[in-house]
C-alpha cells in the first residue's frame, strides 16, 4: 500500500494541480476550448485524488480497528439493504469483479432516500450527486499487484479484514 499511496495518489494529486493551473490560465483568457478540453483531467485526477483519499481513511489496520464490523445505524441500513454484513460482502465482491478493466465499487447512501447501496464507478469517477460515498475499494490492479497479483479476488476478501467501518460510519448522514 505505500507505493500505492506514494506513487499513485501522489501521480492524480501532481496531475490535478497542473490541470487547475492550466484551467486557471484558460479561463483568465476566456479560452472556452481549452476549459472543456480541460475537463476530463480534472475529473480523473481529482476524482483519482478524492477516492483514494476516501480510501486510505476507510482502511486500518487490525489492531487500531480494522475488520470490525459496523455499528449503529450503517450496521442497521446494511441489514435493511443486504440481510447481514456478509451479504453485503458477498454483493460488494461481485460488483468489485463485474468491473472492467479499471475502477471502484462503494457503499454509497442516497442522500434522497437515506438507503444504502452498492455501485461501481469507472476509472476515478468520484462519487457525487445523488449518492455520499461511505466506503469504496479500489479495484485498480494498483491496489493489489504486488501482493496478489493477478488473483484479485484474494484481494477483494482480505482488503475487509482492514476495513475501517467507523470512518464510513462517520460520513453516513
Amino acid at each position: 500500500m505505500e507505493l500505492h499511496h506514494s506513487k499513485h495518489h501522489n501521480t492524480y494529486v501532481t496531475s490535478y494541480n497542473a490541470a487547475m493551473e492550466k484551467m486557471a490560465a484558460a479561463q483568465s483568457s476566456e479560452d472556452i476550448q481549452s476549459q472543456i478540453a480541460l475537463q476530463p483531467l480534472i475529473n480523473f485526477h481529482g476524482g483519482g485524488h478524492i477516492n483514494h483519499s476516501l480510501f486510505w481513511e476507510n482502511l486500518a489496520p487490525k489492531n487500531q480497528g480494522g475488520g470490525e464490523p459496523p455499528s449503529g445505524n450503517l450496521a442497521s441500513a446494511i441489514d435493511k439493504s443486504y440481510g447481514s454484513l456478509d451479504g453485503m460482502k458477498e454483493k460488494f465482491n461481485a460488483a468489485l469483479a463485474g468491473i472492467q478493466g479499471s475502477g471502484w465499487a462503494w457503499l454509497v447512501q442516497d442522500t434522497q432516500t437515506g438507503n444504502v447501496m452498492i455501485r461501481t464507478y469507472a476509472n476515478q469517477d468520484p462519487v457525487v450527486g445523488q449518492f455520499r460515498p461511505l466506503l469504496g475499494i479500489d479495484a485498480w490492479e494498483h491496489a493489489y499487484y504486488l501482493q496478489y497479483q493477478n488473483r484479485k479476488a484474494e484481494y477483494f476478501n482480505a482488503v475487509w479484514d482492514v476495513v475501517n467501518w467507523k470512518a464510513a460510519e462517520k460520513r453516513m448522514k
